[in-house]
């Protein structure tokens, strides 16, 4: 036993000797090659003196980042995500500022720009001499996971997880299609996702309801209901509050109704970790996680993911690197598509490049980094959110060449936690799953010269923008509004009806969701009536409903109950709606149900607009600035998928159908149950009443996928 330790303090110790010897190298390099970096006094030194100097350097520069940097780090945790992956290299930079004005007699010295790139460039060298030497011997580096598994027992306690209960890992890879899942396995994009198929994993599609996005899916998963929720924004009439499911003070208002309304805490209460979600699922460790945002206790700090993740320089420096990379990656792409004239295509300038950047590496590399935490410490429950490819998808397209990389990328992420379950405490069930695919097309704007809100401006008579009035489509609907108002004015005169009020009415609010569209009119109490709107606006139903863009519309009716409206005046009663007739023969199975449940909640809006669906070319229109769009019905958006191991019973019976968030979370619910049978299927204590366990340390020199090669 002690000849063991021995030897691995032996081997650890020549480990750092490596590591420091590797940097000296690396910083007499970059001394000779910079011409503002210098190892010499002003007169000069001999070889022997300049090696010296550069070790005293390296390794001063070691101390700081093991030392300081995680003081740093967390100093600046209130810092936005993207703004601290650029500060890391200022930050690096900083510190061998430091560690030069410590060598002896002045000897060291570099211009601040040059000190940034000797201190990238030496954290880089000096992570990718740790991990080689961490590959060269992997005994150590199994010893270290099973220490780290060991010390994560002894902190949780007598209670802490047991050895041989399964627990679940649930990775949510957000936007990704049953079709494009299975296309990128067939075609070697995701060898690890083809390896389980292979293996006999069963993959089974689900259905989304019409808000096909992640708001209402994610909801409907984790809490197990996403009652009310129309859309990803709409406007509450009865408190005036405009809600959008990625904003902090929504989320927690629709996790709040959502506990409320099944009287349960959600699917990850007791010993669960969420990461990188919008709600908490209940769970007592969280991480990047929206509903806690906004919360001040520091053991629910959203941000304290990113301080477990980049307290580690080796970290931060790959990340910041990788994070560098895909802004330039994203540059270079976007200048190719335009310069080929590639579409359909949507602008990709301002912020894009960092916001797809943090996307595609940050919350990749943070969320995948508590994800292994969590295994090591044998939680019972994870779910997390990879929102890469969604992200992507919107602007690139769901089957382009860019979204693809990122497939490839998330994949090498899958992989990665595959082998590290291998050494948690207790065996894991990882189970893949979406939460809405993406449909292509050219948007809204694009297609018809002006955007879905001018539209409804032309069809109420209200003035609508230059360039929307001097386009075809502009034209053309302001034509048909006035043409439709001349017959509505007609029919009154010849009835003896009065002509609609004139009256200063409160302008109409139209809110898009990818290719769904909500109109709402605040001044009228309660959602209106097909036959108050047309009071009010004679021409708009129509024009809306003829208009080759929109495939139907759903509004309520004092005579018929709500029906849904069509081209060439298609008016089909809710209780008449199927899915083999117009309106939506072409939206496919469901569709129907999906607008009936719809039409149920207490905030849905006046009008529901969903865009055209075209079945021979697949393609939408988004009534938003995306190439690829969910949020209603038509295409691949609303076929996600859910991937289990063999091990696991099946989701649904052979030939059924699995439909609805909601449906999805009862399965999460009842494989959680067979993994612990000790474990309710169905828990009804509130979130927070577990006591929390330990928060996870951070895995350090965990070797993190790259970005996409470019």
């Amino acid at each position: 036993m002690r000849d063991g330790r021995w030897r691995r303090a032996g081997g650890a110790l020549l480990r750092v000797t490596v590591v420091w010897a590797v940097s000296t190298l690396t910083m007499l390099v970059l001394a000779a090659a910079l011409p503002d970096f210098r190892l010499q006094s002003p007169d000069g030194d001999s070889l022997t003196r300049t090696a010296l100097t550069a070790a005293w350097g390296a390794g001063v520069f070691g101390l700081l980042t093991a030392l300081v940097w995680p003081l740093v780090v967390r100093a600046l945790l209130l810092v936005p995500a993207f703004v601290l992956g650029l500060l890391v290299f200022f930050l690096n930079g900083s510190l061998l500022l430091l560690a030069l004005r410590l060598i002896p007699d002045g000897r060291g010295g570099a211009a601040p720009e040059t000190a940034v790139v000797v201190a990238a460039v030496m954290s880089a060298v000096a992570s990718a001499t740790s991990t080689a030497l961490a590959v060269r011997d992997d005994d150590a580096y199994r010893r270290r996971l099973s220490r780290l598994a060991t010390r994560r027992r002894r902190r949780a306690g007598p209670g802490g997880p047991g050895q041989d209960c399964p627990g679940a890992v649930f990775l949510q890879l957000d936007g990704v299609g049953h079709e494009v899942l299975l296309r990128a396995a067939k075609d070697g994009v995701m060898p690890t996702v083809a390896a389980w198929l292979d293996g006999g994993h069963r993959l089974v599609p689900w259905r989304t309801d019409w808000s096909s996005q992640t708001g209402s899916s994610q909801l409907g998963i984790l809490h197990g209901s996403n009652h009310d929720v129309p859309a990803f924004r709409w406007y509450e009439k009865d408190t005036g509050r405009l809600m959008v499911s990625n904003r902090p003070a929504s989320a927690v208002e629709l996790e709040r109704r959502a506990v409320e309304r099944t009287g349960d805490g959600g699917l990850l209460t007791g010993d669960g970790a969420s990461r990188g979600n919008l709600f908490s699922g209940g769970a007592d460790q969280v991480a990047l996680v929206l509903t806690v945002s906004t919360r001040r206790a520091r053991s629910n700090r959203s941000r304290a993911g990113y301080f477990a993740y980049f307290s580690d320089p080796a970290n931060a420096v790959r990340t910041a690197l990788s994070f560098v990379s895909e802004v330039g990656r994203e540059i270079r792409q976007s200048t190719r598509a335009r310069l080929r004239d590639e579409g359909p295509r949507v602008p990709r300038g301002g912020l894009y490049p960092l916001i797809r950047a943090f996307a595609t590496v940050v919350s990749r590399d943070v969320v995948v980094a508590a994800v292994l935490g969590d295994m090591l410490a044998g939680r019972r429950a994870v779910y997390a959110d990879l929102v890469a490819y969604d992200e992507v998808a919107h602007h690139s397209g769901p089957h382009s060449a860019d979204a693809t990389q990122v497939l490839a990328s998330l994949d090498r992420s899958l992989a990665l936690i595959a082998q590290i379950a291998e050494h948690a405490p207790r065996p894991y069930r990882i189970v893949l799953l979406s939460d809405h695919g993406q449909t292509p097309g050219e948007t809204f704007e694009s297609a018809y010269g002006l955007d879905i809100r001018d539209l409804v401006r032309a069809g109420c008579g209200l003035p609508v923008p230059r360039r929307a009035g001097r386009t075809h489509s502009g034209a053309e609907a302001r034509d048909a509004a006035r043409n439709a108002l001349r017959a509505a004015l007609h029919r009154r005169e010849a009835d003896g009806e009065p002509p609609p009020p004139s009256g200063p009415d409160a302008e109409p609010i139209v809110l898009a969701s990818g290719n769904l569209a909500l109109v709402s009119f605040p001044d009228g109490p309660g959602r209106l009536s097909r036959e108050e709107i047309d009071a009010r606006h004679p021409a708009l139903l129509t024009t809306l409903a003829n208009h080759p863009g929109i495939g139907f519309l759903l509004v309520r009716s004092e005579r018929h109950g709500s029906v849904v409206l069509g081209p060439g005046g298609v008016e089909v009663p809710l209780a008449e709606l199927t899915d083999d007739r117009p309106p939506l023969a072409v939206f496919g199975a469901g569709a129907a149900d999906a607008v009936r449940r719809t039409d149920t909640f207490p905030h849905v809006a006046d009008i529901m607009i969903n865009s055209m669906y075209d079945p021979g070319t697949g393609e939408v229109h988004a009534f938003e600035r995306q190439v690829g769009s969910h949020g209603g019905l038509g295409g691949e958006q609303s076929q996600p998928f859910l991937l289990a191991p063999p091990d696991l019973s099946p989701a649904v019976p052979d030939g059924g159908e699995l439909i609805g968030a909601e449906e999805v979370h009862r399965v999460l619910r009842r494989w959680l149950h067979e993994c612990a049978p000790d474990t309710p299927a169905s828990d009804t204590s509130a979130p927070g009443t577990q006591a929390p366990g330990p928060a996870p340390e951070p895995v350090r020199g965990a070797r993190l996928p790259d970005a996409p090669t470019p």
